[in-house]
């Protein structure tokens, strides 16, 4: 059997990087953001960790963050966002 995804409106945003890119768009309380860090001599970039319904997920910049229909955020690899979402 075959299903089509209900057309739904859903808020969403590009995680760039920066505090900047989230504050006031996620409450505090659902996510960490981590930021650009030196490790054993290792440049890592910044992410968030985003408390989603299915637990932790990891927010990679270029990643899109996604309101869902529940109210829930959850962050969406660019390629994958692009081929699902259109804009409104």
């Amino acid at each position: 059997m075959k299903y089509i995804k209900k057309p739904v409106e859903v808020e969403a945003f590009e995680f760039n990087g920066t505090y900047d890119s989230v504050r006031g768009r996620i409450p505090s309380s659902k996510y960490t953001f981590n930021p650009c860090e030196q490790v054993n001599g290792t440049m890592h970039k910044p992410f968030l960790v985003i408390d989603t319904l299915e637990g932790n997920m990891i927010a990679n910049v270029g990643d899109f963050i996604i309101k869902g229909v529940e109210g829930e955020f959850y962050p969406c690899k660019p390629s994958i966002f692009h081929k699902t979402y259109i804009k409104a």
